[in-house]
């Protein structure tokens, strides 16, 4: 889990620098998908499995709503600051929490109401400082509205995952994301697309790989440990991103941004641990 929390990590970094570049949002989604099709459509064939799967219908939605959370993400990597973008991504068990509870029936628990609660504290500290008499430091509101909508496309896509997992491998799940995100993205583009440079198209190549190795990490920790533990370790991917945001971009969070991320780690992880502890399983 930590090391696909630093993939991650490095996966986000690199979409920072390759903007950097002058390449747009909509063609890193698209060098990624292509680098993910091709490594997917590979996986999905030595298992002996067909590519289109059962659920056809809710494939295609899972891989459209994972791509448009993905351009939400990646355009909020681009236009804030490295940390903040990470965390408000984090956001998305609030989200994932009410959707359940709509779609799936689930009910909400209490450390899921503390996790929302302390979350909202958090998001109002991040993106308010005024508030706190330093509005210095305030993040433009349009990029943190668009990190939020990557973070309830995540939820919404997390939630269809479930209902998937049913009765489709999860190779096969993974696959109808580039498919769905290439022919999005291109369209998208249209006459933007901008030639990289030999620099530029190896961090695009890298943002494909390494998106590869954090969902294998994932999917191996869930395979050998406790869903619920398993998750509670993503959360180092922020401390990773603080890391690259101040190597790379000389980004130092402010000390809302540390108020903030840390409540909303903390409602997380109560939120992880509260399910952990409801299924009887000693921690």
């Amino acid at each position: 889990m930590l090391m696909s929390a630093l993939a991650f990590a490095i996966m986000t970094a690199c979409v920072k620098l390759v903007s950097t570049h002058g390449i747009p949002v909509f063609e890193i989604v698209a060098a990624r998908a292509i680098v993910s099709l091709i490594i997917s459509y590979v996986d999905v064939r030595r298992k002996g499995l067909s590519v289109w799967g059962h659920n056809k219908q809710l494939l295609i939605a899972r891989g459209a709503v994972g791509s448009l959370a993905l351009i939400c993400v990646y355009y909020a990597v681009t236009t804030l600051p490295l940390a903040e973008a990470t965390i408000l991504q984090y956001l998305h068990p609030v989200f994932t929490a009410l959707l359940a509870l709509v779609f799936l029936k689930e009910r909400i628990q209490r450390s899921t109401i503390v996790c929302i609660l302390c979350c909202i504290l958090g998001l109002v500290l991040i993106v308010s400082p005024e508030i706190t008499l330093s509005a210095s430091n305030e993040l433009p509101l349009f990029s943190v509205a668009v990190a939020l909508m990557g973070a309830l496309g995540s939820a919404i896509a997390y939630v269809i995952v479930k209902r998937l997992s049913n009765t489709e491998d999860s190779s096969v799940i993974i696959f109808y994301f580039p498919l769905m995100a290439l022919p999005l993205s291109v369209f998208l583009l249209g006459d933007d697309f901008v030639m990289p440079d030999a620099e530029a198209l190896i961090l695009l190549i890298l943002i494909g790989i390494f998106t590869q190795i954090g969902q294998v990490g994932l999917t191996k920790a869930m395979k050998t440990e406790v869903a619920s533990k398993a998750t509670a370790y993503s959360y180092i991917q922020v401390v990773f991103s603080i890391i690259f945001g101040w190597l790379l971009f000389s980004e130092v969070p402010s000390i809302w941004t540390w108020a903030g991320g840390a409540l909303i780690i903390i409602g997380a992880l109560i939120n992880v641990f509260g399910s952990f502890n409801r299924r009887g399983v000693k921690v």
